[in-house]
């Protein structure tokens, strides 16, 4: 009997629907761990104040459970991993070890730079989508930290993608930024409406109340 090629296309389909509502059930539930191992952690980085709202969370974690650490910036932010790179030794001062035993500073392609076109950035964007692949493969990360910056988003639409196919289980929390007052980030905003985040926090109530999902932490920063 010849198989029908709609039926099979069909089930297709429901089994991918079925399989990215497991894991957006299973990506709002709280992050819980009884391993005491160390979680690899990408922490994606922002210029202007992303950077330094981000060193300043890191400053209050367990950054004994969160190594080793890749951080990421766009190819064109000149500033924020020399900020990483400040932050670190100074952790590995304390520890009197060295920063690259526990820390890797790498850069990524942005999809579009700013005032460019959205005829050509047609083939950056596809280029910079390929690059956060490698990275994604090269770091395979248990967490992803990020709080507002564009190139979050295809290394968060990676990690989504690698959940829906079983590959790797990386648990994406985004903490939006202390200047948002009143509604999301455009990455916050995606994130959200995808569902592609497993924890989103914001730091005013007003915004709770917008965007329900999300979680009110007061202030981080």
């Amino acid at each position: 009997m010849e198989i029908n090629v709609v039926t099979i296309i069909t089930v297709f389909i429901s089994l991918v629907v079925f399989r990215i509502c497991y894991v957006v059930y299973w990506s709002s539930k709280p992050f819980r761990t009884k391993s005491t191992n160390s979680l690899s952690t990408l922490i994606i980085l922002g210029s202007g104040g992303h950077t330094a709202e981000m060193l300043n969370l890191l400053s209050v974690l367990q950054e004994n459970r969160l190594y080793p650490r890749y951080y990421i910036a766009a190819a064109t932010d000149t500033m924020s991993l020399q900020k990483a790179r400040v932050f670190e030794d100074s952790l590995a001062d304390k520890r009197g070890s060295k920063t690259e035993e526990t820390a890797q500073f790498m850069r990524i392609y942005r999809s579009r730079e700013v005032g460019q076109s959205y005829v050509t950035s047609v083939g950056t964007t596809i280029y910079a989508v390929a690059h956060a692949l490698l990275l994604m493969i090269k770091i395979k990360p248990q967490v992803i930290l990020c709080n507002g910056p564009g190139t979050c988003i295809p290394l968060c639409a990676i990690a989504f993608f690698f959940k829906v196919l079983g590959i790797r289980w990386s648990s994406i929390f985004y903490v939006e930024s202390i200047a948002r007052v009143k509604r999301l980030s455009l990455s916050g905003i995606i994130l959200y409406k995808l569902h592609m985040a497993d924890q989103l926090f914001v730091q005013w109530p007003r915004l709770q109340r917008k965007y329900p999902r999300t979680q009110y932490v007061g202030r981080l920063m």
